[in-house]
């Protein structure tokens, strides 16, 4: 079966061709005009990949992506004409997984789109771990501490199910960033310890528990308090 891309883009002339050169690759693809519309697909529908344009009708992308985020974390390529470092850092923070900056190639687009397929977790379909309270389900993409949900955004998501499936295990800075983010990641290199707080405040502080531990001079592990590393 087809691996599937909802592609949310106004402009039918690109959009038309992305779609061409994606079926060409042997994707099944989905086209939305607007914000709106695309937003409703994408929450109602499952989809393996969303192709989405920031300037859109009636919602824009980063509202699209923002409100999609809290549902869902399927993997999230903003197409942006704007080149702003501030728009991109806005991107990736509301949640996207990559962008690409209007015009682009068509190859790059392709390579970018198989990097974001490949970093999901390879037949997580159906999987379910816990953690002490923590519950991760692969296939729902869901996260509940104590049976509260927990909302993630994609890369959030990426990084707790990897500590989960190595829990007990002290996982180092440079692992976790080969793996969660890859191993061409060009970003600051403080970026695991920014995910990690993020998900500190997410899971320990806001659910009063404590699983996510620092090995100070070595990394970090996913453990309960009575488990020994």
């Amino acid at each position: 079966m087809p691996q599937s891309i909802l592609l949310i883009e106004d402009e039918e002339s690109l959009a038309r061709f992305v779609e061409l050169e994606l079926t060409h690759e042997g994707y099944s693809v989905r086209k939305c005009f607007d914000g709106r519309e695309g937003l409703e697909t994408a929450l109602r529908d499952s989809f393996d990949l969303i192709l989405l344009d920031i300037m859109l009708p009636s919602l824009n992308g980063l509202e699209v992506l923002r409100r999609f985020r809290r549902e869902k974390s399927t993997p999230v390529i903003l197409l942006t004409a704007r080149d702003a470092v501030m728009d991109k850092v806005n991107g990736l923070d509301t949640g996207a997984d990559d962008y690409i900056t209007k015009p682009f190639a068509i190859e790059e687009l392709l390579a970018r789109i198989r990097t974001a397929l490949r970093k999901q977790p390879a037949g997580a379909a159906g999987d379910q771990m816990s953690v002490g309270p923590v519950c991760l389900d692969a296939l729902r993409h869901t996260v509940t501490v104590n049976g509260a949900p927990v909302a993630l955004t994609s890369r959030e998501f990426q990084l707790l199910q990897y500590m989960m499936e190595n829990a007990g295990i002290v996982l180092s800075r440079e692992t976790l960033l080969s793996t969660v983010w890859g191993y061409d990641y060009m970003g600051e290199t403080n970026v695991v310890d920014v995910y990690i707080r993020y998900l500190r405040q997410k899971i320990d502080e806001a659910h009063d528990v404590k699983t996510l531990h620092t090995i100070r001079g070595v990394g970090y592990v996913m453990k309960t308090e009575d488990n020994h590393v």
